[in-house]
């Protein structure tokens, strides 16, 4: 019986790896080509949670309720971000089957309201179909100090971000000890082992010996890097001979327009990047290593892809912290550079110029979220040395997500459901280059996105998703859904979308649009949204929403942020606390220096209320040392009157003594809508991972005694429509 191991990484691009032309050192991921095959032509959705849930249930990602992101789910079919209860998963038939069904990393497929200890559980992983689980839920997290899950419950990290912890080394560990573990416990039980990591996404963390080697390698910038590529993606056949790459966009700056500064910064950029992306590879690297010792490598089906094109949310010129992403605060090259030294290091949260991602994607058009190539065509990797004769050949099928569940049970003999399917098995060209396509029509749409392959054909519309900094303003494109052009190419003479015809083929792209319609309808796509405010705005309510004021205890341990009340509209914050005679420690802690809040007694016994936004810290901090005994510590946030000197502060964070104002400060910047990205917890009396501010040390434990913290959220049903665009944002930079 044969293994299966899919290793998933996120926001890798068609031309990152080695193997697809990346002059970056990807060994494993090269080994696992040249013993198997690489395909050329495979297709996701251009978005997370969509792709992982076609790549689980073989059905076009808007028939299975994942039209968008999970975290944002709303009450139309397509949709709901809840994989119906009715559809198979590839899990659960394997596990049926007799497979042992293991799981590790990104998961990204928990609607939001559903991620908090009390469940419900049946989307979690272990209720799509996984024995056992160890990773994040949500789609983003800090590599440094990540929130974890185990099976079905949170857990703490191995390790604090000064002991040397990564989360993709802690997941490939993982990995490592769960198959070994069930190989000794039951020799030669075949295995399902899915390894979705965090990288590549942002933010893009890494130690420094990683990045080292690379120092200088990029000075030349994505102009003449994206050349070097293509000509090795000629070289190795994985595009065309004859493929005119498409053009570099407009919006994309020259390398030789930029000053010297940029060009410093941007190649920093990109070296970090290389390195993280070499680091993953080596952890892949230990995995097929502990499978090789185990005897079981080479019978067992190993999948490598990625799950959308490389990610331009770092926006034209990166971003050193990208909570900045989801607040429209752009930086100067002047501020990134301060944090050059430690780019990719425990001070920063960053994203890469959106030129390294168009470079990323060579030679196609655009990125993530777009249904030009750029977004849905990414690596595909096949390796199974029993089961496959060929080594190190190219692969040209038309092939999609929604194929790997069908291919994966033709190759481990297990019987496809009787319930429909849109995918195909892509067995047949394992040994059979010539074998036809398992499908010659596939459409696409991403938050208003669309395009279409049939029969050789493509149409795509020049759609540009709204609300999204940088592009909204600098990409050139249509922001009307009823205004959008279709483009039409002939891929077997235009591979990378370059030259329309639309004009000279009227008759063809009238029938591809018709195509287009047809299975939108039959997928739910409809009704089309592309507004990031709508979209946050219709969202569907929680079974169970926190309370305006809600009531938490220690015994309770950290408590999710979906369990706490918004703090958009502003908020107390208290503790109800013993304060010893010399008091010192965290009362309770938010997030950390990139976004979020705590309060906390520092060595002079003063209370320090303080407040990150996007990684702007103010702190009110009390002028006397607090009273002993028992009293109600804690702070309060306040909207300003708006951004701008002229306005005052967005926010104000004051420090509360037993409901009396002590200290007070002011902030530059609104609050946020979410605190984290990768999802955060409440702790009481202790903080973990990174501080909110560098005026105390984690984990700050409280040497009093803590009873309860209350959150008190400023009365407001809905978010106002700016806050309603910065939910969204941060839900897209978290995918």
């Amino acid at each position: 019986m044969t293994n299966v191991v899919v290793v998933l990484l996120d926001d890798l691009g068609f031309a990152q790896l080695g193997c697809y032309g990346s002059d970056v050192a990807t060994p494993a991921f090269d080994r696992l080509a040249d013993e198997g095959l690489r395909y050329t032509r495979f297709h996701v959705t251009a978005l997370c949670s969509p792709t992982r849930a076609s790549l689980l249930t073989g059905r076009n990602h808007h028939a299975v309720g994942m039209g968008f992101l999970a975290d944002m789910p709303t009450t139309d079919p397509g949709y709901t971000g809840r994989i119906p209860p009715d559809v198979p998963t590839l899990p659960r038939l394997l596990r049926d089957a007799g497979w042992s069904t293991l799981a590790v990393g990104k998961w990204h497929l928990v609607p939001a309201g559903e991620r908090t200890p009390a469940g419900p559980f049946d989307r979690w992983p272990l209720g799509l179909g996984f024995e056992r689980y160890y990773g994040f839920l949500r789609g983003d997290a800090n590599h440094w100090a990540p929130e974890l899950v185990r099976d079905n419950g949170y857990v703490e990290p191995p390790a604090g971000p000064g002991d040397g912890y990564h989360l993709t080394e802690d997941l490939a560990d993982e990995a490592i000890r769960m198959v070994t573990a069930q190989q000794q416990a039951a020799p030669g039980k075949p295995f399902f082992l899915w390894v979705a990591t965090g990288a590549m996404h942002a933010p893009h963390h890494v130690d420094r010996s990683w990045v080292e080697p690379y120092a200088g390698r990029f000075d030349d910038g994505w102009d003449a890097w994206r050349d070097r590529v293509i000509a090795r993606q000629r070289e190795l056949g994985v595009i065309p001979p004859g493929t005119e790459p498409s053009p570099r966009p407009p919006w994309v700056p020259a390398w030789d327009s930029l000053g010297a500064d940029e060009r410093r910064l941007f190649a920093r950029m990109m070296e970090t990047y290389a390195g993280f992306l070499t680091h993953t590879d080596a952890q892949v690297g230990r995995l097929l290593a502990a499978l090789e010792e185990l005897g079981v490598l080479d019978d067992t089906l190993v999948v490598a892809l990625s799950d959308n094109g490389a990610s331009a949310e770092g926006g034209a010129s990166g971003t050193s912290n990208e909570h900045r992403f989801s607040h429209r605060l752009p930086e100067s090259v002047a501020e990134m550079l301060a944090h050059y030294d430690d780019w990719g290091g425990h001070g920063a949260y960053p994203h890469y110029a959106w030129g390294w991602a168009w470079a990323g994607n060579a030679p196609f058009a655009l990125w993530k979220r777009y249904a030009w190539l750029g977004g849905t065509r990414v690596p595909f990797i096949v390796r199974w040395p029993e089961g496959i004769r060929a080594r190190g050949e190219v692969r040209p099928q038309l092939g999609h997500a929604v194929d790997l569940l069908p291919t994966v049970l033709d190759a481990c003999g297990v019987e496809v459901p009787a319930a429909p399917l849109d995918g195909a098995s892509l067995a047949p060209t394992f040994d059979d280059p010539a074998a036809p396509d398992p499908r010659s029509t596939q459409y696409f749409e991403m938050l208003g996105s669309r395009s279409l392959i049939h029969d050789g054909w493509k149409i795509t519309t020049d759609h540009v998703s709204r609300g999204v900094m940088d592009e909204e303003e600098l990409l050139v494109g249509s922001r009307d859904l009823e205004a959008d052009r279709w483009a039409l190419f002939r891929l077997d003479d235009d591979p990378a979308e370059v030259h329309d015809l639309a004009d000279q083929h009227p008759d063809v792209v009238e029938d591809l649009i018709a195509r287009w319609w047809a299975e939108a309808e039959r997928n739910n796509v409809l009704p089309l949204a592309d507004d990031l405010v709508a979209r946050a705005a219709s969202m569907a309510p929680r079974p169970y929403p926190p309370q305006a004021r809600s009531v938490f205890r220690p015994a309770g341990g950290p408590v999710s942020d979906e369990a706490i009340p918004y703090l958009f509209g502003g908020g107390l914050v208290t503790a109800d606390v013993e304060v010893p005679a010399s008091p010192a420690g965290v009362l309770f802690a938010l997030g950390d220096h990139t976004n979020g809040f705590a309060a906390f007694v520092d060595g002079e016994g003063r209370l320090n209320a303080a407040l990150s936004v996007a990684g702007d810290v103010v702190t009110a901090r009390s002028p006397e040392p607090v009273p002993a005994g028992r009293h109600q510590l804690g702070l309060a946030l306040t909207p300003g009157a708006g951004e701008g000197e002229d306005a005052g502060p967005a926010v104000r964070v004051e420090a509360l003594v037993d409901g009396r104002v002590v200290a007070s400060a002011g902030g530059p910047h609104p609050l946020p809508f979410a605190w984290q990205h990768g999802g955060t917890s409440l702790t009481l009396g202790y903080d973990r991972g990174f501080p909110v501010s560098s005026n105390y040390a984690v984990p700050g434990r409280w040497n009093g005694v803590l009873h309860t913290v209350t959150v008190d959220a400023r009365p407001r049903s809905r978010p106002t429509p700016d806050q309603a665009e910065r939910a969204a944002r941060e839900a897209l930079a978290a995918d």
